[in-house]
């Protein structure tokens, strides 16, 4: 049965499994130093997402992956991170070992 009614919602079907099939577009998270901490502590991202950690405080702090990344954050000014592969890490600052935070990035 070919009617207009038919072909509307295989229109509709079609959009909605083309949507659901396109890649979703990459994020910046925002992640508040200030006071000697990161807000928030726990990230969920997914690979392409990029990070930006804004340090509002007066000392230089780091975002630092033991073994991996870091994260140089000088005072008042902010720092980036481009999230390349899955996985969980957890980061400190190498200034404060106190800060502690958690990226869990998924594929």
């Amino acid at each position: 049965m070919n009617t207009p009614v038919c072909q509307a919602a295989l229109v509709t079907l079609l959009l909605a499994a083309a949507a659901a099939a396109a890649p979703s577009q990459a994020e910046t998270i925002r992640v508040t130093v200030e006071r000697l901490a990161y807000t928030p502590a726990e990230i969920d991202a997914k690979v392409g997402d990029e990070i930006e950690w804004i340090n509002k405080d007066a000392l230089v702090h780091t975002a630092t992956v033991k073994g991996g990344a870091e994260v140089m954050l000088p005072a008042r000014k902010s720092g980036r991170l481009l999230l390349k592969e899955p996985g969980s890490f957890d980061y400190i600052c190498r200034y404060h070992p106190n800060m502690k935070g958690r990226i869990t990035v998924r594929p």
